[in-house]
């Protein structure tokens, strides 16, 4: 970003780890906050040994932590612990996703956190939520994913529920720990008193319930899975051409009337059985039949041209591959190319945010392990000599240890 953003100025200390945590720092780092990534000196966070990897680098954890500070310390050591907390002292946000019982471990207590610094936004994320008999358990995506019905409305039929293709749950979880901090700190600049921000994998799944959630509650109908096609709108899904399929999304009756003239069938707008959104979600399976063989008539390129002309909504499904080489994707300036600390090239996606009508950038590789150590203990206050000792005695970790930070050889 050519100016700071909203967020510049304030200081994250991020003890969380796998996805939801740290999708929801990157955010921040997104807007311009500090992100400090507090790992174990011990390996670090779990995901730098996660698949897919790139000669030694792992690419799931470069994913979601671009714009972060690193310090690796042993954070089960007093000495550890001690900086942890004078980190904790000079910060603005503390964000964890620890199982509970993990951070009074660290010396943590964040009761005491809020009683002694109000302003100090606190945010975690755990599996079960802070109350309940699962409280204490154990969760990750999937099970979230199980737990609260999404399953059972993703796939082909009922008895083939799918997950998500990818782990919707923890990044979801990141945006609304995220949202909730955004909204903690702009409440604290005025009333100077923080609001503690939570939020679990299951409450987040639930609340991606929606429609079919609300349905249930309401008439007591329990949803079931749709395949490609949308639960309440007809047409809307995959629909087969002249040779790929195509997505279709018609989303009111005017766009129908459109739809039903560039097919070349007029009067299917008029047929008693299609006539509204209603009808046409009964009566689904004959007017996906009716669609197909007039779509069969071109391949889908052409197809979408005509669609996307009348401004109803269509497209493709691409693989990665695909995605990544649409003109559309490229003008967004998605993937921005980087360099890491050993001369790699490293392509990554920016995050999702503009500002000012500028795209977020990545300005900052994903850090090694305790890549910046030296540096944030050196901005807490400690000697280049403190430092040494805390690096010798592997209180800190630092890739640069074989060099004294008094600059004499070690």
């Amino acid at each position: 970003m050519s100016t700071p953003g909203p967020l510049a100025g304030v200081t994250v200390l991020d003890l969380s780890r796998a996805l939801s945590g740290p999708y929801c720092s990157a955010l921040l780092a997104d807007l311009g906050a500090q992100v400090i990534k507090i790992e174990s000196a011990k390996g670090g966070d779990v995901t730098r040994l996660w698949p897919p990897f790139e000669d030694e680098h792992s690419l799931y954890f470069e994913s979601t932590n671009r714009n972060k500070s690193s310090i690796a310390l042993d954070l089960y050591s007093p000495d550890g612990q001690a900086i942890l907390h004078r980190l904790v002292e000079q910060a603005d946000v503390l964000l964890e996703n620890f199982r509970p019982g993990v951070l009074p471990k660290l010396s943590l207590d964040l009761e005491q956190l809020r009683r002694e610094r109000p302003e100090l936004v606190i945010a975690s994320i755990t599996g079960f939520g802070t109350t309940g008999p699962l409280r204490e358990a154990a969760g990750l995506d999937q099970v979230a994913q199980g737990m609260a019905g999404l399953m059972s409305v993703t796939g082909p039929d009922a008895e083939h529920p799918y997950r998500f293709g990818v782990p919707i749950i923890d990044m979801v979880s990141g945006i609304f720990t995220a949202l909730g901090i955004a909204a903690s700190l702009a409440g604290c600049a005025r009333t100077g008193q923080a609001t503690a921000v939570a939020t679990s994998l299951l409450e987040s799944a639930l609340a991606l319930s929606a429609f079919h959630g609300q349905g249930y509650l309401s008439t007591g109908k329990i949803p079931t899975p749709q395949g490609n096609d949308h639960a309440s709108l007809t047409p809307y899904g995959t629909f087969r051409t002249a040779d790929i399929p195509l997505i279709i999304a018609v989303g009111n009756e005017r766009q129908w009337v459109q739809f039903c003239a560039l097919l070349g069938d007029p009067e299917l707008a008029t047929d008693s059985r299609f006539v509204t959104g209603r009808l046409r979600t009964q009566h689904r399976a004959d007017l996906k039949q009716r669609l197909e063989e007039l779509l069969a008539a071109r391949p889908a390129a052409a197809w979408m041209e005509t669609i996307r002309a009348a401004g109803i909504p269509c497209g493709p499904i691409y693989t990665y591959e695909q995605a990544f080489a649409d003109g559309q994707v490229r003008a967004l300036d998605m993937v921005q190319h980087l360099t890491r600390t050993d001369g790699s090239a490293l392509p990554l996606l920016r995050g999702p945010l503009s500002l000012d009508g500028v795209p977020t950038a990545v300005h900052k590789v994903p850090p090694q392990l305790g890549e910046d150590t030296v540096d944030i203990l050196t901005g807490a206050g400690l000697t280049p000599e403190q430092i040494d000792d805390l690096i010798d005695r592997g209180v800190a970790h630092t890739p640069r240890a074989h060099a004294s930070t008094t600059g004499g050889p070690r």
